[in-house]
C-alpha cells in the first residue's frame, strides 16, 4: 500500500487531491493541515509521495520542504508542491529546495493524476 501525505491547510482543497489520486493502485491518504502536523504524520510510518502547499499557518510549505531533505529518514520522499504562488522566485526556491515537481492551483486533476503516477513510477523504478 502506498501512502500519500497530502499537506493543504483547506480541507476542500485535501479533498480535491485525493479525488483526483484515487486510481492509483493501492493508494492510502494521509492529511495533515499544516507543516507541523506534516512532520508528525512522518514519524508514523513511510511515505511514497507528499503532496505540499506551501502558504500554510504555523510552518510554510518551504520549511517542510526543507526539513525533509535535512532529514534521512526523509530525504527520499517525492514531493510536489502544489500552490497559488505562480511566480518564478517560489518556484525557483521551491526547486532548490528540493521539490520534486512544482505544480499550481487551480490544478486540472489528469495533470496531477498523470504527474504523481510518474513520480511513482520512477521512485519505484529506482528501489
Amino acid at each position: 500500500m502506498k501512502r500519500v501525505l497530502i499537506v493543504d491547510d483547506s480541507p476542500t482543497m485535501r479533498r480535491m487531491v485525493m479525488s483526483s489520486l484515487r486510481s492509483i493502485a493501492e493508494i492510502e491518504f494521509i492529511e495533515a493541515g499544516n507543516g507541523l502536523e506534516a512532520i508528525e504524520k512522518l514519524s508514523l510510518g513511510s511515505v511514497a509521495l507528499m503532496v505540499l502547499d506551501l502558504n500554510m499557518p504555523d510552518m510554510h510549505g518551504l520549511d517542510v520542504l526543507q526539513f525533509l531533505r535535512s532529514h534521512n529518514p526523509f530525504k527520499h520522499i517525492p514531493v510536489i508542491v502544489l500552490t497559488t504562488k505562480d511566480d518564478e522566485t517560489s518556484r525557483k526556491g521551491a526547486m532548490h529546495a528540493g521539490a520534486t515537481l512544482y505544480l499550481t492551483k487551480p490544478f486540472q486533476p489528469q495533470t496531477l493524476l498523470q504527474n504523481a503516477n510518474r513520480v511513482l513510477e520512477s521512485v519505484k523504478a529506482g528501489s
